[in-house]
């Protein structure tokens, strides 16, 4: 199943079509961490993660499924080993908490992005996770309104890949 990005801000399936948030900095080919652009090319869609205590059954969806733990987070320290990795916290490097106050990540969708192999700063915590209400500009990830992200997955059987386009790319 491929799941087409539009760079005008939406997000496409077969017949099914919804608003998209992107990153602040466009797509583009050329990612780099903190850049806040979204990555041009075809990425699988990994785990998925939910908060339990906001979702008490987790996505319908082919994918694997996680409950978020308090204590998970992503690596974004391309000095680290660690780095665009699950870590638990406390851990020594800088890294994002998917446990957040806000519901961004109620829902959360890991996009297969730098990750075999992994290339320190080349970009990390790659995600489609819930819109902001005005659908703001992401920091790179791909982001819905949640009850979008949950009929998209339930779309998807494995593989299920994501195609963002090269509107801006050199």
């Amino acid at each position: 199943m491929i799941i087409d990005i539009d760079p005008n801000g939406y997000a496409s399936c077969g017949e099914h079509r919804w608003r998209c948030a992107l990153g602040k900095g466009g797509l583009h080919i050329h990612k780099r961490e903190g850049d806040g652009i979204t990555p041009v090319g075809e990425y699988a869609l990994g785990r998925v993660f939910y908060r339990p205590d906001r979702n008490p059954t987790p996505p319908e969806t082919g994918l694997e499924t996680y409950a978020i733990d308090m204590d998970w987070g992503w690596c974004d320290d391309p000095d680290h080993p660690d780095y665009n990795t699950l870590i638990t916290r406390p851990h020594p490097a800088h890294h994002e908490r998917l446990w957040r106050d806000d519901d961004l990540y109620d829902v959360v969708v890991e996009v297969l992005y730098n990750s075999a192999p992994i290339i320190a700063g080349r970009g990390s915590a790659i995600f489609m996770h819930i819109a902001k209400p005005d659908y703001a500009p992401t920091e790179g990830c791909i982001a819905l309104k949640k009850d979008d992200l949950l009929a998209l997955l339930r779309l998807c059987t494995e593989p299920a890949w994501v195609r963002v386009p090269a509107a801006n790319a050199d």
